[in-house]
């Protein structure tokens, strides 16, 4: 990854004419990256813990809000990357989003700093607890909303602006290489420092470091901008893809031609691919819808073939998309209850420290960190060279299906354990809290980092190169909706739990959550099937290209994004 920053930056050195983007841009848009990540993940790693223990919300709760909370953040990049395409340019919609993260944290930094945005802690041994007023409650959602609303926004657009700083696909293969690292290195960051400062010292301080890494992230980002190649919006790619249906069920009585004369070409004169043959009739030229300049007389009732294909890619998306939703769902479930399985865990570390429980999803971060790197410079090479062909993107995912099927596993075993133990009646002095360390839950989130290290490149890969170019920002944030839309559906999974079993009770020692990933790890099996089939009937729209490419498919490898 150093190789390709210090090579080209050379050449862009000795280069007596500067262009705007290039390598001149990659501390900024790193820089603005490591503040943005450290700042949001600093608040939402220890989000469930902050309203146990601030604002009196029930565990399970807790978890849901959280979930819900994480799933606005996947949700927002879909606006944020519909505004980029359309309107604005990824530049100023990121300029934005950090503003409005900012002012976020800096109301969440209040809501910890004044009493009078907090209701009164529990009393010591009692049940009796202060609900807070609909004021506090109304000033934490908005700190919660506003920081949402810029995290969402900067995410998938930055990494879609800095991609566009680069001609070469080589070039932003090793700029999204950087740019994950990033991520997750920060995240390690936050995981760590952040929430232990919040655990140990104050909320205050904690998210007050939250509050300077964003303005930092921000100040940086603005100074930077008299180097970015601003991108031009395209215009609404929504609007041609429904331009692609509203033609095509206008001409559905039309027989379909197997000439390429009978259809509309901009450029390079082509013929409809025959999956989903009922929309190439929307590029079957008909009477008079073509001017004589060769251009279309109504754009919704002609397209060019070059619009139908793309209509077909993202189309071919769909059901894969929908097996990435069963297999986010358990991984969303796993990171509310982790921190609940923590808090009832002996989470001492010799006699001076104790382990945050919003800190034990960094095991998973370094985990996915550090085999986005095994995985790029080692596995994928070797096994180019063992089988003479490329890991495809849906190779990955389904490699990641795997792993994450085997981390549920893993944490049932490690929850059987531990309800045993409480069973058992061995608890720390005359707390609620086992007697069982919680680095027996390590193995399940190295197990589920190292899938994530497969299926979310994959994933994001397969959306960048398989969508059209006019949908460049809504394809990289394609992965963050679909996980977005599964913490909407493991809180809703949850919360059919809660009212059907006795699994999950507010006190996880009188429930059966191993229970609930067995059911985790079914469904897993099940989704692995599905998703089997969906690959087995996929076609690739630019693989042969990439395979042409050696840099370009190693780039792709490690399109993690995120």
């Amino acid at each position: 990854m150093a190789g390709s920053v210090t090579g080209d930056a050379e050449i862009a050195g000795s280069s007596t004419k500067r262009r705007s983007g290039g390598w001149i841009t990659f501390p900024f848009m790193i820089g603005t990256l490591l503040g943005l990540t450290i700042a949001a993940w600093g608040w939402l790693l220890n989000l469930i813990v902050y309203l146990i223990e601030e604002f009196n919300v029930k565990s399970i709760a807790a978890a849901q809000i959280a979930n819900i909370v994480s799933g606005c953040i996947c949700m927002v990049p879909a606006i944020a990357a519909i505004a980029s395409d359309s309107f604005f340019g990824t530049i100023p919609v990121i300029s934005v989003s950090a503003f409005i993260s900012l002012m976020g944290v800096a109301l969440m930094t209040l809501t910890a700093s004044l009493d009078s945005l907090r209701p009164k802690p529990c009393e010591t041994a009692s049940s009796l607890c202060q609900y807070p007023s609909k004021i506090q409650l109304g000033v934490l959602y908005t700190a919660i909303t506003l920081a949402s609303i810029g995290t969402g926004g900067t995410r998938f657009t930055l990494a879609t602006a800095g991609a566009n700083q680069y001609e070469k696909t080589k070039d932003q293969g090793s700029f999204f290489n950087w740019f994950f690292f990033t991520t997750y290195l920060a995240g390690a960051i936050s995981a760590t420092a952040i929430v232990y400062t919040e655990d140990n010292i104050s909320w205050t301080l904690g998210f007050g470091l939250s509050l300077a890494a964003n303005l930092f992230s921000f100040l940086v980002f603005i100074a930077g901008k008299r180097f970015y190649k601003h991108d031009k919006p395209l215009g609404s790619p929504f609007r041609s893809l429904l331009c692609v249906i509203i033609a095509a069920v206008r001409k559905r009585k039309a027989v379909v031609s197997t000439n390429e004369k009978d259809y509309h070409n901009e450029s390079i004169t082509t013929i409809p691919t025959r999956s989903f043959r009922f929309f190439n009739r929307a590029a079957l030229k008909q009477e008079e819808e073509v001017k004589p300049d060769g251009t279309i007389r109504n754009p919704w009732r002609l397209c060019s073939v070059q619009q139908v294909e793309d209509f077909k890619a993202v189309m071919r998306i769909i059901p894969l998309a929908l097996a990435t939703i069963f297999l986010s769902t358990p991984i969303a479930m796993q990171l509310s209850l982790t921190v609940l399985q923590g808090l009832v865990m002996d989470r001492r570390l010799g006699s001076n420290f104790k382990i945050p429980a919003g800190s034990l999803q960094v095991i998973t971060l370094l985990s996915t960190c550090l085999f986005i790197i095994v995985n790029d410079r080692f596995l994928y090479p070797f096994y180019q060279k063992l089988t003479g062909k490329f890991l495809t993107p849906l190779q990955r995912v389904g490699t990641g299906h795997v792993f994450n099927i085997l981390s549920m596993a893993v944490t049932a075993l490690v929850e059987a354990k531990r309800l045993k133990v409480v069973q058992n009646g061995h608890f720390l002095g005359s707390s609620s809290v086992a007697d069982m360390s919680v680095l027996w839950l390590f193995p399940p989130l190295v197990i589920v980092g190292i899938g994530e290290a497969f299926h979310f490149p994959g994933n994001v890969a397969l959306c960048y190169q398989e969508f059209p170019e006019s949908m460049r920002s809504t394809a990289t944030s394609i992965t963050s909706v679909v996980i977005g839309i599964c913490f909407y559906t493991s809180t809703a999974l949850i919360d059919l739990i809660q009212r059907t079993t006795a699994w999950l009770p507010d006190d996880i020692n009188h429930g059966r959550v191993d229970n609930v990933y067995w059911v985790l790890v079914i469904g897993g099996v099940l989704n692995l099937g599905y998703f089997l089939v969906c690959s087995w009937l996929y076609r690739y729209r630019n693989l042969k290209d990439d395979d042409n490419d050696k840099d370009a498919v190693g780039s792709h490898s490690t399109t993690l994004s995120s």
